[in-house]
């Protein structure tokens, strides 16, 4: 017995702890499935609650995949109830498009938590270290490096808000036996049993061998995927300074610099540049082929593509960006008043264009260079479009995609690149971080 009380003591003192450590003026909610683990957390968070004051809140997400959906959203309001903690029901509709159905279910659930959790708040989730060994494992069996091997952080900023997991270092033995002190109840997924999912079969099968053999498998793997996630902080700093190094720009890296560091390093550069501007990382197979021909030739017709992103090379420099679609007709247009924000078939237009002359009428016509166009550039007399993306270094894709704004039937702009004596131009693209 006093085992018991000193354990339900030491899991209340961590989430007070954590409690406390979040600013009493931000909201803090609770991902509530109606299993152990979440429920555990909600009930010592609303504890934590009545001697650090915080606004607490309970999200469940109903992803209406079983019949026992219904089940689990009546149990969450019983024990929102007796709690006192007002909870929030969030539908989620799951669609696999080509993924797993679990990959599916995690991306609907957390769409659904932004919808709920606004910017600057907290959101709580309470998986534990037999979740983070289950993590380890699965990412060891799909090949992974350092990042995937770490698991899931304890604490990590997500969409502007900040995510925690207060429990990630305790043992699913040791919250089930402070539910059962503490007389919580809670709903077994019945599809928890499904040993098709590879996280059940993980979960049913090899964790109990292991620890049979190794009683403390999954605090010890839990603590890998911790060291694991210091390791990969230490490789972002080294994969900073690369960046740095070429030119600090991850849309469109040096090659010289890039050339001169190890492959290993040349893969942990390319993949943290994407990671910044949030691209997908490239397969390793589609790395290794980048790589393969970066460093053979200085080709400008290079391309490397993956799903959700591309990779090109011109004048000395890699380019990573998301894929170009469909251009649209020639001879496409449309009119615009000069103002940034304006989507278009070729982007949103980030540029704001006005007269010198407030009286002059600023409606404009835009539209996509077809040849032949010629604009005044003060100091410089007529020029041609397609010389003056030339000289702007505007890369040799991009440049069927340029946007020319018209008054009446005379060319003012060339947006993001130059005006017309008598016209001002402001651009409001968010710098590239």
């Amino acid at each position: 017995m006093e085992h018991q009380r000193n354990g339900a003591m030491r899991l209340q003192s961590l989430i007070d702890k954590a409690l406390s450590g979040t600013p009493s003026n931000q909201p803090v909610w609770i991902a509530l499935s109606g299993g152990l683990d979440s429920c555990l957390l909600l009930t010592l968070a609303a504890r934590a609650a009545h001697r650090f004051p915080r606004s607490l809140y309970a999200v469940h997400v109903n992803h209406g995949l079983q019949p026992a959906a219904i089940d689990f959203e009546q149990h969450c309001r019983r024990l929102c109830g007796r709690l006192g903690v007002p909870l929030f029901v969030e539908q989620a509709l799951v669609e696999a498009r080509g993924q797993g159905i679990e990959a599916a279910a995690r991306e609907a659930r957390y769409q659904a938590f932004a919808r709920r959790v606004r910017a600057g708040e907290s959101l709580w989730l309470a998986q534990h270290a037999d979740d983070q060994a289950e993590t380890l494992l699965l990412a060891a069996l799909r090949g992974s490096g350092v990042r995937g091997l770490a698991g899931m952080p304890a604490r990590r900023e997500w969409q502007e808000r900040m995510v925690l997991r207060p429990l990630l270092d305790c043992p699913r033995s040791v919250l089930e036996e402070q539910a059962r002190t503490l007389g919580i109840e809670w709903i077994e997924d019945p599809t928890n049993a499904d040993i098709t999912f590879d996280r059940n079969y993980l979960r049913r099968q090899i964790m109990p061998a292991l620890t049979s053999r190794w009683p403390v498998a999954a605090r010890q793997l839990s603590q890998s995927a911790r060291l694991s996630g210091e390791a990969d902080l230490l490789l972002d700093e080294l994969a900073a300074l690369d960046l740095h190094a070429a030119g600090d720009m991850p849309h469109r890296l040096q090659i010289k610099p890039l050339r001169e560091l190890s492959e290993p390093r040349q893969r942990l550069l390319i993949r943290h540049a994407c990671q910044r501007l949030g691209l997908p990382t490239p397969p390793l197979a589609r790395l290794q082929t980048l790589l393969a021909q970066l460093n053979a030739s200085q080709d400008a017709q290079m391309k490397i593509e993956w799903p959700g992103a591309e990779a090109r090379c011109w004048r000395d420099k890699l380019f990573l960006q998301t894929p170009m679609g469909e251009l649209p007709p020639i001879d496409w247009q449309c009119e615009w008043d000069g103002r940034a924000g304006l989507m278009t078939p070729v982007g949103r237009v980030e540029q704001s264009l006005r007269p010198d002359d407030e009286a002059l009428d600023c409606l404009l016509t835009l539209t996509l260079r077809r040849g032949g166009e010629v604009l005044t550039v003060a100091g410089r007399g007529r020029r041609d479009a397609k010389r003056l993306l030339q000289e702007a270094a505007i890369p040799p894709w991009q440049r069927p995609r340029q946007l020319l704004a018209w008054h009446d039937d005379t060319l003012v702009a060339v947006l993001g690149i130059v005006t017309a004596p008598g016209w001002q131009q402001t651009d409001h693209t968010a710098s590239v971080s």
